[in-house]
């Protein structure tokens, strides 16, 4: 098997539009290898349509790429803070100039909807840019000592070659926000994208290195899984591994890297409750409730998958919802006026249905689905809303990861927090109320890394830290300044000048 390397080109024209970068990037370059092409990759909204084909890495591919990243690293690392600063502030302004390319590429290979992959572009801009900054305060602090002739300080260094593993539902954003720390902080990295979004991850590799990033100083590898990505979470030469996925891929990467000693950083699921008060404001809950479960196709960890609202207002605010979720137009993801796009794959699709008939199995109230009447060749889902669902259902306790909302009716605000409380996830919720107090109890009680009020359960910013509790994460969140103490080792220093 031969890995051919290939020179990187802006504008792929065979096959698809974006056929040409299905391929890894080492080293600054795209790379194929030779043999059976065992990823295809199919328009999620459009599944006649493949938009590319490519063989995934294997050992020898992963090691070269490791074997890459480590001669780079040096030089990187002793290019001064700022400087580095410097490239992530251009690549933020190079993000800033291919905003359409890179939202069309995020529409066309995941299916998000134009507007959401624009806003997805945003927050990777404003990532790069935010760590940009961490260039000038790299570093660490002087302290006083208890000798009058000893200085003491401590000082931050990278870590050398680290592994970033990110999933397919923000194919432009998850990777920005760890490569961001990682390099700021001198490091080389493996970015290992999901097997459904390989197209992105090599564009933003590319505009990096147009930033001025040295070549091999990251490099993309493209796998499924299996050997590859076992043989890179084992290989000696990776200092931490980040990742963003499911929860029991979490806990399997977790398990792994600690026989070796390795650290961890793990974003993974949610079950994210809004809990709506019954002096709330029904109308803005409904809006931002409807936006949290359906955008992006309810694909996103922080994505609103439960309501627990109190009976008395209940029924008002199931009218509401039921209204906004009808507004909202499911269709081709590359069009400005689609709300809803395609699930990325058929076997998402497939888990999404599964739990539709388990909802209606369990005695769940099914209240509002969409209809998608006209839409063809596509991983099609109806956002539903199911009413009448109990704490106690798979539906109320599962994460579903599709345009699914169930709503739990509550006695109380007490049965509210109980209620939010009662999942093994932890990541993101919201309340509705007037009540400074019950906003208080809220952010006291609701066992969650973010909490929200009056707002929805989505996303956050950039310059704080992001990550959830429970079996929603593991190690140290990403995000904020905090990031990237994750991303280094710290040295004190005594020195005795008497």
């Amino acid at each position: 098997m031969v890995a051919n390397p290939q020179t990187s080109e802006a504008g792929p024209t065979s096959q698809s539009p974006i056929a040409d970068l299905y391929a890894h990037f080492i080293g600054g370059r795209r790379v194929r290898l030779d043999g059976e092409q065992d990823l295809v990759r199919a328009n999620p909204a459009r599944t006649d349509q493949v938009l590319g084909r490519m063989r995934s890495a294997d050992r020898a591919l992963v090691d070269e790429a490791v074997r890459v990243a480590a001669e780079a690293w040096p030089k990187w690392r002793n290019t001064p803070a700022p400087t580095r600063g410097r490239v992530l502030l251009q690549m933020a302004r190079l993000m800033e100039q291919h905003l359409d390319e890179l939202a069309g590429l995020i529409a066309l290979e995941e299916g998000k909807p134009l507007k959401d992959a624009r806003a997805e572009v945003q927050r990777g801009m404003k990532i790069t840019e935010f760590m940009a900054g961490e260039g000038w305060r790299f570093g660490g602090y002087t302290s006083a000592s208890e000798s009058v002739t000893r200085f003491a300080f401590t000082t931050r260094q990278p870590l050398g070659v680290v592994a970033a593993i990110t999933p397919w539902n923000f194919p432009i954003a998850i990777p920005a926000w760890k490569l961001a720390p990682a390099l700021i902080a001198g490091n080389a990295v493996i970015l290992k994208p999901a097997s459904a979004t390989p197209a992105n991850a090599v564009r933003l590799a590319e505009l990096y290195q147009e930033a001025g990033l040295p070549d091999g100083v990251l490099n993309v590898l493209v796998a499924r899984g299996g050997a590859a990505a076992e043989a890179l979470l084992d290989h000696p030469e990776i200092q931490a591994v980040s990742l963003t996925g499911s929860t029991s891929t979490g806990r399997h990467v977790a398990a792994r890297c600690a026989a070796r000693g390795v650290p961890v950083q793990a974003e993974l699921g949610g079950k994210n409750a809004v809990i709506v008060l019954a002096d709330a404001d029904l109308d803005l809950a409904a809006a931002h409730i409807a936006d949290g479960a359906f955008r992006s196709t309810g694909q996103r960890c922080t994505a609103t998958s439960r309501v627990i609202v109190q009976e008395s207002v209940a029924d008002a605010l199931l009218d509401r919802l039921v209204a906004q979720a009808g507004s909202m137009r499911v269709g081709e993801p590359t069009r400005d006026d689609t709300d809803v796009g395609p699930a990325v794959t058929a076997e998402q699709r497939q888990t999404v249905l599964e739990y539709l008939d388990i909802a209606a199995g369990e005695g769940a109230e099914r209240v509002y689905a969409a209809e998608l009447s006209g839409l063809e060749h596509g991983h099609w889902v109806a956002p539903t809303v199911f009413d009448r669902v109990a704490p106690e259902m798979r539906i109320a306790r599962e994460e579903i990861f599709g345009p699914v909302l169930s709503v739990i009716r509550v006695a109380d605000v007490e049965s509210a927090f109980r209620a939010a409380n009662a999942v093994e996830y932890g990541l993101s919720a919201s309340v509705y109320t007037r009540d400074v107090r019950d906003v208080f109890r809220f952010v006291d009680q609701v066992d969650v890394g973010i909490a929200n009020v009056n707002q929805p359960t989505l996303g956050g910013e950039v310059h704080l830290p992001f990550g959830g509790v429970k079996a929603s994460g593991i190690g140290p969140h990403e995000q904020g300044r905090e990031a990237i103490d994750f991303f280094t080792k710290v040295k004190t220093v005594y020195i005795n000048h008497g």
